[in-house]
C-alpha cells in the first residue's frame, strides 16, 4: 500500500509540475490539496511514471482511476469517469504495451513491466484506446459532465 501511494503522489506531483504558473505569474490556480486514494500493488517504487503533459493537473475534487494490464487484456474494458478525472494505466506483464488513443488524442511512451501513464480527460466524450503494439487489446473511457 506505501508503494501504490507513493507511486501515486509522484503521479500527481508530476501532473501539478508540468502545469504549474510560470515565474512571472503570481496568482496560483491550484488553491486546494489534491487529495488521491490509494490502493495497494506489487509496483516497485523505482517503476517509471509516465504522465500525459498535453492536459491540465485534476482539479481538486477530481479521481483517479486505475486500469490494470495483464495477460495482454485492460481489467476495465470500459470506465465511466467525470470531466477532470485522471486514469491511470500500470502495465504488469512483462511484454512492453503502450497506450494509444483511437482519435489520436493522447498516447504513452512504450511501458515496460510495472511502467504507468496516467491521462487526464478534460472533456465529455467517449473514448476509445488500444494498445498499439497488440490491436486485440482495446478500452474505453466514458467521461461524463
Amino acid at each position: 500500500m506505501k508503494t501504490r501511494f507513493m507511486i501515486t503522489a509522484l503521479t500527481l506531483a508530476a501532473l501539478l509540475a508540468a502545469c504549474a504558473p510560470n515565474a512571472a505569474s503570481t496568482t496560483n490556480p491550484y488553491s486546494a490539496p489534491v487529495v488521491a486514494s490509494a490502493t495497494e500493488t506489487t509496483a516497485p517504487t523505482s517503476a517509471p511514471v509516465v504522465v500525459d503533459s498535453a492536459t491540465s493537473a485534476p482539479a481538486p475534487s477530481a479521481n483517479i482511476f486505475n486500469v490494470e494490464i495483464s495477460g495482454f487484456a485492460f481489467d476495465k474494458n470500459t470506465i465511466t469517469i467525470k470531466v477532470g478525472d485522471t486514469v491511470t494505466w500500470t502495465n504488469h506483464d512483462s511484454a512492453t504495451h503502450n497506450i494509444v488513443a483511437d482519435d489520436g488524442g493522447f498516447k504513452s511512451t512504450s511501458l515496460s513491466n510495472d511502467a504507468i501513464y496516467s491521462h487526464t480527460f478534460d472533456s465529455a466524450g467517449t473514448f476509445t484506446y488500444h494498445c498499439g503494439f497488440h490491436a486485440a487489446m482495446k478500452g474505453t473511457v466514458i467521461v461524463q459532465p
